[in-house]
């Protein structure tokens, strides 16, 4: 059976069938998780944390700490550069028996800057990759274009694990501007894969990807989406509102003292412990926190050497 937490990767012994499935969070009020629930991350984090590692040591699941805490895991295809593509890699998760695609971040001073200094495009979904989308929705060109750059072989790659190994579980993990194309990443595999195939994105620290259409949409086809944020990360709240754009369902915010708050709707402006009420502004922010820790691990360009 399917759980959203593998047994071995929780601290938390015998949690409640209700956390069990905690990921229905567009509607209700703002709630506190419990002390040690965030341990059921820890494995999306470092699967994050290991796609800023090199694709040479992502090739037999050499990468240090990250690959030393998710033992068994098997990727079969690794790409990007690092610079021109962002490093990515897709493999399969026996834990789990699910197949986990991860995209590489970026630094987070380079991208906030970008940010300020140009202007942000929409563009329309490419309709051959993102089959029967609305018109309406609208997305953040660069985003649009880095997904774009790997998406085939990752579908294709995806695809044939799937088969190999008798799997219907699909997992899209990333940080940062990885986060953003994980997102992309999740509407994809769900417009492209079998209709019983289980979709999962987790994500930190991502900036805002889609206009109100996409983020409608999103969260009509993606129903187990997690975006997770840290303290005063401003990332978060790029591109503004203002723009246009606006995040999906599934915020869960970590607090400046450590506490845990899901956020529920797509969004959230109203909470006083989520990102838009305690980041409101990119000075009001705090880059430092985009590393993390979240749940005491970094993610970031020094989580690997190159």
């Amino acid at each position: 059976m399917w759980l959203p937490f593998h047994p071995m990767f929780s601290m938390a012994a015998g949690l409640s069938s209700s956390y069990q499935q905690p990921f229905n969070i567009s509607g209700g009020n703002v709630t506190g998780l419990a002390d040690r629930q965030l341990d059921g991350f820890t494995p999306y984090i470092e699967f994050a944390r290991a796609a800023y590692c090199n694709p040479n040591k992502i090739d037999g699941w050499k990468c240090g700490g990250s690959c030393d805490a998710l033992p068994g895991f098997m990727p079969s295809l690794t790409g990007g550069d690092g610079d021109g593509t962002q490093f990515f890699y897709v493999g399969y998760w026996p834990a789990q028996s699910a197949v986990v695609v991860a995209h590489q971040g970026t630094d987070p001073s380079e991208f906030l800057a970008v940010f300020t200094d140009l202007e942000i495009d929409f563009i329309v979904p490419d309709p051959d990759l993102f089959l029967g989308i609305p018109a309406d929705v609208k997305v953040h060109s660069g985003f649009a274009k880095e997904h774009k750059k790997s998406a085939r072989p990752i579908l294709a790659e995806v695809k044939r694990l799937m088969v190999a190994h008798s799997s219907t579980h699909v997992v899209l993990v990333g940080h940062s501007l990885g986060g953003a194309v994980a997102e992309l990443d999740s509407l994809y595999m769900k417009l492209n894969l079998p209709a019983d195939t289980t979709v999962r994105g987790v994500t930190f620290g991502t900036p805002r990807v889609g206009n109100q259409a996409w983020a409608t949409f999103f969260d009509s086809q993606v129903s187990d989406f997690t975006r997770i944020n840290n303290k005063r990360d401003p990332v978060p709240i790029i591109p503004g509102r203002a723009l246009g754009f606006r995040h999906p369902s599934g915020e869960i915010h970590i607090d400046q003292d450590g506490s845990v708050y899901i956020c529920p709707g797509p969004d959230n402006t109203v909470g006083l412990r989520c990102t838009n009420h305690m980041v409101p502004n990119v000075g009001h922010g705090n880059v430092d926190d985009h590393s993390g820790p979240y749940n005491g691990i970094f993610i970031g360009t020094k989580a690997c050497t190159p």
